[in-house]
């Protein structure tokens, strides 16, 4: 799955201040991500606040999505959940032909067994036209899929090829790499270890702080594609503490008061989420004020 190394973003969903989808921004996000380096793009991730739409409104961003992309990049669907049966029948009746893979999260709030998270995505396997891409979020979900567990389903499905993973545990991502099937892609899902996960050997990003800095971010992953980890590293401590802050007060608050400072959308979110706070809010505008303003680093 050539199409899947490099950088992909989590697209956001920027809503109005009515918290009506705001169709018109997504469609500048999109061409400020095509236009910046950025690899492929993932629609209805929880980045996307997803939990929140309509069936009516995830149709809407999809299709927009689809219209403003034009084919310039792949594009990747989140479809995944805690019951099985539905994400199986969304697998089956959905028009997918737009799409290059789906990513599918590890079932949340269940806290299955690794066997029961092994048999989930046997049938999400089994059920799905398009290559699939798991999801190792433990922080959302309250269970980590286990190395051995993903390298099971990397060897029992062929159409498993890759997994996003965001333990934030550098030294499982190491054991995905060391024993993953060939072919088979770790994808970093934590910015902030995205360029050590892709210097021992992995894939790429599939990343949230890189939907905001497109060109700076995907130019570092870039390089450390091309093992230039002095000139890579140079680009991650730019980027850094932005890392910490759009994270600081909930996912995707912060980076969509990023995208307000850059005059993209609205920073507008849905309860149960709200905004980040006056601090979090002037110091995102004054390290992305800082950030545009200043040279890029000579040699990078």
């Amino acid at each position: 799955m050539q199409s899947l190394m490099g950088t992909g973003v989590a697209l956001i969903t920027p809503f109005k201040k009515d918290f009506s989808v705001d169709t018109a921004a997504l469609e500048k996000i999109v061409d400020f991500q095509v236009e910046n380096g950025i690899d492929y793009l993932v629609v209805l991730g929880t980045t996307a606040e997803s939990a929140t739409l309509t069936a009516d409104e995830k149709e809407l961003v999809i299709n927009t999505v689809i219209k403003a992309n034009a084919g310039r990049l792949p594009l990747v669907l989140g479809v995944g959940g805690n019951n099985t049966a539905d994400v199986v029948a969304e697998l089956k009746t959905a028009n997918l032909s737009a799409f290059t893979a789906v990513l599918s999260v590890s079932p949340y709030y269940n806290k299955p067994t690794q066997e029961g998270i092994y048999q989930h995505f046997k049938a999400v396997a089994q059920a799905s036209p398009l290559p699939v891409i798991l999801y190792n979020v433990p922080g959302r979900t309250g269970s980590n899929m286990l190395p051995e567990t993903v390298l099971r389903l990397a060897n029992d499905f062929n159409n498993i090829v890759a997994i996003k993973e965001a333990a934030g545990d550098i030294i499982q991502a190491m054991k995905l790499i060391q024993h993953k099937p060939e072919g088979f892609l770790v994808i970093s899902g934590d910015d902030m270890i995205t360029l050590p996960m892709v210097l021992a050997g992995g894939a790429g990003v599939i990343s949230v702080i890189g939907e905001g800095f497109p060109k700076e971010f995907s130019q570092m992953v870039r390089l450390g594609l091309e093992r230039k980890a002095d000139e890579a590293y140079k680009i991650h401590y730019r980027i850094m503490d932005s890392i910490d802050m759009i994270f600081e007060q909930g996912n995707p608050a912060g980076i969509k008061e990023v995208f307000k400072v850059l005059g993209l959308c609205e920073n507008t979110v849905r309860l149960p989420l709200v905004n980040v706070n006056e601090d979090l809010a002037a110091r995102l505008e004054g390290f992305v004020k800082k950030f545009s303003a200043t040279p890029q680093l000579q040699g990078v």
